[in-house]
């Protein structure tokens, strides 16, 4: 199918998605939107907190219709590395249910988008009575191009994404939780996809949304390309080596339960090998999955789940590349600078006959640990 309707630009000229330069990813058909809110009844909103040249960060929100307290979504939870602070994890993995909205944001911010994501659910309507709730917040280290330890998401930004969140298309790169992500020697962000495969007979949509702070070489389509090192600014050093996280939400409308719906946030963090991503030792890599379809009857069977499973691999793959396409180059304290992935030099290493671009060298990475 064609390329579908680009999301809004997040920060300058818009830059192309993916699939604007024929990159594509699998032969599964993608939702009209190319997004995670292709689902039905998922919506996301964004709150981007900037304040260059020290503060580069935000919070996003993934938001799902949620019936109300004692209705929870059927999810489940995967973890790559578990060098992270992927809140509510214990909870979402011993009892397969989602009770919030998923919200991602910075290391240092995540606990108090935490206690501010738990009033917005208790003011909700039904929830007075409500007397534990499990909040689902992720993070990653933007430490590198923003102030980290000023804690600057405020419960007035938590609520302003929560508050704005919607349907259509989604603003990738830096927005949000992606504003001061770096992945794979490229400024990065937040990137999503979706695919309409075939589960059981039936057409499903499942869409994913990546938080790209990541490391490794990159690789697109399965070539790898040697990255171009990252501007240093004056302290002559980059983004640590081979460490760095990603956040993977996926959502689908296929009636899966909570054990399929974690089989399915495997591969979400799977999909990250084929993007070059190292799995260091600072690595913090996870994947929420969730339902939108919690009273769907029986659940597919395992035996028809390949085509979801690819679709995710696939969608999760794109969204990587659509967090990097999207992004613009970015200065952070002291003047050190994350370069774009150089979109031209992208297309003709593509063509070319062998891989590589830029500057030739070892790979870098997002950031100093997650």
């Amino acid at each position: 199918m064609g390329s579908p309707p680009r999301p809004p630009s997040a920060s300058g000229p818009t830059r192309p998605r993916a699939r604007d330069l024929g990159v594509v990813v699998g032969s599964c058909g993608t939702g009209p939107l190319n997004a995670i809110t292709d689902v039905p009844g998922v919506r996301v909103g964004h709150t981007t907190v900037r304040r260059p040249p020290d503060v580069h960060t935000g919070v996003t929100a993934v938001v799902p219709d949620l019936a109300g307290p004692g209705t929870p979504l059927p999810a489940g939870v995967f973890t790559g590395n578990g060098y992270g602070k992927l809140i509510g994890t214990t909870q979402l993995t011993e009892l397969g249910a989602l009770e919030t909205p998923v919200l991602l944001t910075s290391t240092l911010s995540a606990f108090r988008v935490a206690d501010a994501l738990v009033g917005w659910v208790l003011e909700r309507p039904g929830c007075e009575e409500v007397r534990s709730l499990n909040p689902v917040v992720g993070e990653c280290n933007d430490g590198f191009l923003s102030d980290i330890r000023a804690r600057p998401v405020r419960e007035e930004h938590v609520r302003a994404a929560l508050d704005t969140a919607s349907g259509g298309p989604v603003a990738e790169g830096c927005v949000g939780a992606g504003t001061g992500t770096v992945a794979l020697g490229f400024k990065a962000g937040v990137g999503t996809a979706s695919r309409v495969p075939t589960v059981g007979n039936r057409r499903r949509t499942v869409g994913v949304l990546v938080q790209a702070n990541f490391g490794g070489t990159l690789r697109v389509l399965g070539r790898p390309l040697a990255p171009r090192s990252p501007a240093a600014g004056p302290g002559g050093t980059g983004p640590d080596t081979d460490v760095g996280s990603c956040m993977i939400v996926v959502a689908t409308d296929a009636p899966l339960d909570a054990r399929q719906l974690t089989r399915v946030a495997r591969r979400a963090v799977f999909a990250l090998a084929r993007t070059g991503a190292a799995y260091g030792h600072g690595s913090g890599d996870y994947a929420v999955a969730f339902g939108t379809r919690p009273d769907a009857g029986r659940p597919v069977a395992d035996a028809d789940l390949d085509p979801l499973f690819e679709a995710v691999l696939d969608g999760v793959e794109e969204a990587v590349l659509n967090s990097l396409l999207a992004a613009v180059p970015t200065t952070g304290p002291g003047g050190r600078t994350v370069p774009a992935l150089p979109v031209d030099a992208l297309v003709a290493a593509l063509a070319g006959p062998a891989p590589g671009f830029g500057d030739a060298g070892p790979a870098v990475a997002g950031h100093g640990g997650t």
